[in-house]
């Protein structure tokens, strides 16, 4: 059975970027380019009904496209430090978007994902990871930032059990775009059912 999420996809030259990063930590077991992503909601392992649900739920997102940057690194685990990431600068648009698909994806019966919402594009996962280690990391390479980039849309990635994680697979895509505003006063149904 899949495991499934919805995410943005990191055009090349940002991955070309977030690549960089890579090495100089003992232990790391880096990401491969190609599954560098943006995780906007974990829906996990699901029958094929509801993955089917959640799809043609997704069908109704109408937001426009929006530029994101990547910024800075961190760590996640606080006590023990368990993944490297590259962040996001702040983003009301990204937020909308990840609201309205959690929302979605609730509201169709899939499992809720009960961690805060961190953007973020994992780069490496961490066994045993040393708190000195991972510090003198992440100071070397703090000031991070790659070149904005425009999220044209959003997928829907399905991954098998693997270590490390991927390979992802698109399995489906939407596009993000113009929002008409024309029937902004009008309640139809499409609107109603949001």
């Amino acid at each position: 059975m899949p495991r499934l999420f919805t995410a943005l996809e990191i055009p090349r030259d940002a991955a070309l970027s977030l690549s960089l990063l890579r090495g100089g930590l003992p232990g790391a077991r880096w990401i491969d380019v190609e599954n560098y992503h943006l995780t906007l909601r974990f829906i996990g392992d699901v029958e094929g009904h509801v993955a089917d649900e959640v799809a043609n739920a997704l069908d109704r997102v109408r937001r426009p496209s929006f530029d994101l940057t990547l910024s800075g690194v961190g760590a996640f685990g606080s006590k023990k430090p368990h993944s490297i990431y590259a962040g996001v600068i702040p983003s009301p648009e990204l937020n909308a978007l990840q609201g309205e698909i959690d929302r979605i994806c609730t509201r169709v019966g899939a499992p809720s994902d009960q961690r805060k919402f961190v953007p973020h594009v994992t780069l490496a996962r961490l066994r045993n990871g040393n708190d000195g280690e991972v510090a003198r990391y992440l100071s070397a390479r703090g000031n991070f930032a790659a070149m904005p980039f425009r999220v044209s849309r959003f997928v829907l990635m399905s991954s098998r059990d693997s270590v490390g994680g991927g390979p992802y697979i698109v399995e489906e895509a939407w596009p993000l775009g113009m929002v008409d505003t024309r029937s902004a006063g009008r309640p139809d149904a499409l609107r109603m059912m949001r």
